[in-house]
């Protein structure tokens, strides 16, 4: 009997009826562990008679189809789209074979086949379980799912694990308007005083005991009557379980030992012929349900109550038969093949098989489940050859540097090459040296990137030519661009790619022209260009992810660099959604960044701050990884009157310690000369930095931003030479403040506009303080209406009031602090944290924030704040 899902229900149906006329939905269905979600997706199966792919079609002509993740201890790489695919009737592994491991043609393949079906109910239960490739896939679906006649089903839980936080960023990444999100929430007393009565127990009692979770409610009124109310659910589980005879007793454990559910062959292997009746009176027990072609436990918590209560050998015991039994069928997962292995401590079946399942992880793009299959293969690596545990380091390395743990890659990488160094392989060691270089630098640490591509060179340059000696060639070309030693780039990326060529490495020869490219922006800009988008199309057609990325970030890079706004952000969200695709974590952060700055020079300040914060929340970003994002707040934070803003220039200016970079230099000394400019900062030490940057540029063309800031630091100052100068740069050093004025405009820069016109007559500055007011740069417009005074223009406007306009709205003091972080797209948790009070309180300030302002979102009530002169 199922209570209080009604509301559910018919959420459901409607979502199905608008599936049915072709505008598909995913449906996220969340609780707590036991809150009933698995029962509310059969309920809404069997009321809608949808049935199975195979069976008769039921009226409504809607087909069912069904998957779920499994608590392996690293998932299953699109485990539930194998399933999918097996109910589907389509070939899944020759799919993936065909597209080459490509997961963008293979998840659109997967999509025209569930989509040919007709209208169709695709469900995947415990999300939170899921490895990243099918959380890949749900977002990819999602994505594109608005216009089809698939309506996506899954469930997860509430909790606060690793799993539901990548549940949630997954489904956060899928247009709001494409997914609605169901809670299922605990039953309340009243529906379990109305099952308790049925059954003639104590409503009030079992409440108590269970808070009204659904599934430890079932267990308590399936418990004997006339004894105690066991304390827990595993109690409860575990007393139903002792009714069991002995042999189905034993039954239970061995199915227990299988995450999410037991093939019938699989137990007939295990068991001998007994299985069929034990298995019988398990379900006639209500402890298993029985599927047909499996059995499982009616939930997770009841199969881990029973797991748990295994001893360590009857555990080890039932994993090494379930192995047996599952090797004895070719189809089955690697990944299942390795959790029986490592629980059974296996050593020798987990050396043999967790490489495997690293590798098939890595070729479908689930790289961080790649990367807990390599650490599972080094936890048992002793007495394998010296070759062999080389080379699950460098795995190791590759995958946990995709992922962001750049640290671990460092560590796994300089293990492998002490093991290449001891076997006197230097072609292996070479190329570890090189992987060092370039981890090296992603942590931020430029001079020993140098130390270790140099030395990379030098070993790799004793041996005859090379894959690995064309890639280190590459990597100082890298390492060369990033400092604009554009000649270096040149000479060392010419020999990369002329080596890549002769010896057929295409992966090779579009990282190399991808270091041109980057470095030719400022000595031929058509052709830097045409150079950048040869490598990103190489680096697309073979499938180089890495590539690809770094390709799609410098091609965004030099759009920003000549302010084409517009074909930066298209590259960007094009690198974004590829990144976010293909579980290339550092480099999706990265672009993030970039788009942090284009989105606040566009004068979206608080959609930059939000975006920033995504990137500098996470604790695990690199410091590189971090940059782009910290140049974007710190600005922010300056023309906002923010005092957070001196930790984030404080973070900025350790970056510069290690390498004197000028694409982290001149955003730092850009940042110092604003402040300087508002006369918060050193002037002369703004004036330094801009020198020392001037210093280092290997053409003017690049040195445009800056030139700028000098002027206006020092007026009276010679701008220089300032021809391939970015044309508003060019414009505004030459006089021309309406030309440089009207460019920003056309760029749709708001800020960048004001700064121009503060360089012209009295109707162009009164222009720019409009312009400053209604950004919510305050301590600018402040700087300027003295600029203005000084410059003898009268009758300049005070600016906004807040404390008046506050009570008009009536905020309170506080909850005009809590608006004003809210607008630099703080989130609940830093607010609590700024503020020094309790999230829950931030809560309640949040409602009576978007109460007052008549608001239903963060984003409506800053709007009315701003529009009511209260930012």
């Amino acid at each position: 009997m199922l209570l209080e899902r009604q509301t559910q229900l018919r959420q459901l149906e409607a979502l199905l009826a608008e599936t049915m006329q072709g505008r598909g939905r995913v449906a996220a269905l969340s609780g707590e562990a036991g809150a009933g979600k698995t029962a509310l997706v059969e309920a809404f199966v069997d009321r809608m008679g949808i049935d199975r792919v195979g069976v008769d079609r039921p009226v409504q002509g809607v087909i069912l189809l069904r998957s779920a993740c499994e608590d392996l201890s690293i998932p299953d790489p699109l485990g539930p789209l194998y399933d999918l695919a097996r109910e589907a009737q389509w070939e899944l592994p020759r799919a993936i074979d065909d597209r080459q491991g490509q997961r963008l043609p293979l998840f659109s393949d997967a999509l025209d086949v569930f989509e040919a079906k007709g209208p169709s109910v695709l469900i995947i239960e415990d999300l939170h379980w899921a490895d990243d490739a099918t959380l890949d896939f749900v977002r990819f679906l999602g994505r594109r799912i608005a216009n089809s006649h698939i309506l996506l089903l899954v469930t997860a839980r509430t909790d606060r694990s690793e799993g539901q936080m990548r549940v949630r960023r997954a489904l956060g990444e899928i247009p709001a308007g494409n997914v609605m999100r169901i809670e299922v929430p605990l039953l309340s007393e009243a529906a379990v005083s109305s099952l308790a009565g049925q059954a003639g127990r104590d409503g009030g009692a079992i409440y108590r005991a269970t808070a009204g979770n659904a599934f430890f409610v079932t267990e308590l009124l399936a418990a004997e009557g006339d004894t105690a109310l066991p304390a827990s659910v595993r109690d409860a589980v575990l007393a139903r379980a002792e009714r069991l005879s002995p042999g189905a007793r034993s039954m239970l454990d061995a199915v227990s030992v299988f995450p999410r559910r037991a093939d019938a062959w699989a137990l007939s292997g295990l068991c001998g012929i007994a299985a069929a009746g034990q298995l019988a009176e398990c379900v006639s027990q209500g402890l298993l349900e029985d599927f047909g072609d499996g059995y499982a436990f009616r939930h997770e918590i009841a199969r881990r109550a029973i797991e748990m209560a295994l001893t360590p050998s009857r555990r080890r015991e039932y994993n090494q038969r379930a192995l047996a039994a599952l090797q004895e069928n070719p189809d089955v997962a690697t990944a299942r093949l390795v959790h029986h292995a490592v629980e059974a401590q296996n050593l020798e079946a987990v050396r043999e098989l967790a490489p495997l399942a690293a590798r098939e992880a890595s070729r479908v793009g689930a790289h961080r489940d790649a990367a807990g299959h390599y650490e599972v293969a080094l936890r048992y690596c002793d007495g394998l050859p010296m070759e062999s545990q080389a080379a699950l380091h460098e795995g190791h390395a590759f995958e946990c540097h995709l992922i962001g743990r750049i640290d671990a890659a460092m560590e796994a990488q300089g293990e492998a090459r002490r093991l290449w160094q001891a076997l006197g392989d230097r072609l292996k060691e070479g190329d570890s040296l090189r992987c060092l270089s370039r981890f090296a630098y992603l942590l931020g640490d430029r001079a020993a990137a140098d130390r270790f591509g140099a030395q990379a060179v030098e070993l790799l340059e004793t041996a005859p030519d090379s894959p690995e000696l064309a890639m280190a060639y590459s990597n100082l070309s890298q390492l060369a661009m990033l400092a604009e030693r554009l000649d270096e780039t040149l000479l060392l990326g010419g020999k990369a790619a002329e080596l890549a060529e002769r010896l057929n490495r295409p992966d090779i020869f579009c990282h190399a022209l991808n270091n041109v490219g980057a470095a030719g922006q400022w000595l031929d800009l058509a052709k830097g260009r045409r150079d950048l988008a040869r490598s990103l199309g190489i680096a697309l057609a073979g499938n180089f992810q890495e590539h690809a990325a770094r390709a799609f970030t410098n091609c965004a890079c030099v759009e920003m660099n000549r302010f084409g706004l517009a074909e930066a952000e298209a590259f960007l969200e094009r690198g974004i959604a590829y990144c976010v695709e293909n579980d290339l974590a550092t480099w999706r952060d990265y672009m993030r960044g970039v788009q942090a700055q284009l989105l606040l020079r566009r004068g979206l300040w608080n959609d930059a701050a939000a975006v920033a914060h995504d990137v500098i929340d996470d604790e695990a970003t690199t410091a590189l990884v971090r940059y782009p994002s910290l140049v974007a707040l710190a600005r922010l934070r300056i023309r906002r009157g923010d005092p957070s803003a001196e930790p984030v220039l404080d973070e900025m200016r350790r970056f510069l310690d290690k390498g004197m970079e000028l694409q982290r230099l001149v955003p730092y000394a850009s940042v110092m000369a604003e402040l300087a400019w508002l006369g918060q900062g050193d002037r002369d030490e703004a004036l330094r930095l801009i020198d020392l940057a001037e210093s280092l540029w290997p053409t003017r063309a690049v040195f445009g931003e800056l030139a700028t800031w000098r002027q206006l630091l020092s007026p009276d100052c010679d701008p220089g030479e300032t021809g391939g100068m970015a044309e508003p740069h060019r414009l505004l050093l030459a006089g021309d403040w309406r030309g440089a004025a009207a460019f920003w405009a056309g760029a749709d820069a708001p800020f960048e506009r004001a700064l121009a016109l503060l360089q012209g007559d009295e109707a162009a500055l009164r222009e720019a303080l409009d312009i400053l007011e209604g950004l919510g740069a305050r301590p600018v417009a402040q700087h300027v209406r003295g600029v203005m005074r000084q410059s003898g223009v009268s009758h300049i406007a005070r600016g906004p009031r807040q404390a008046t306009r506050a009570n008009l709205a009536g905020l309170t003091q506080r909850q005009m602090e809590v608006l004003q972080l809210i607008e630099r797209g703080f989130s609940n948790k830093k607010i609590a944290a700024q503020l020094t009070i309790s999230p829950k309180t931030v809560d309640h300030h949040v409602s009576a924030v978007l109460e007052k302002l008549e608001a239903v979102s963060r984003g409506e009530a800053t709007a009315a704040a701003r529009a009511s002169g209260l930012l």
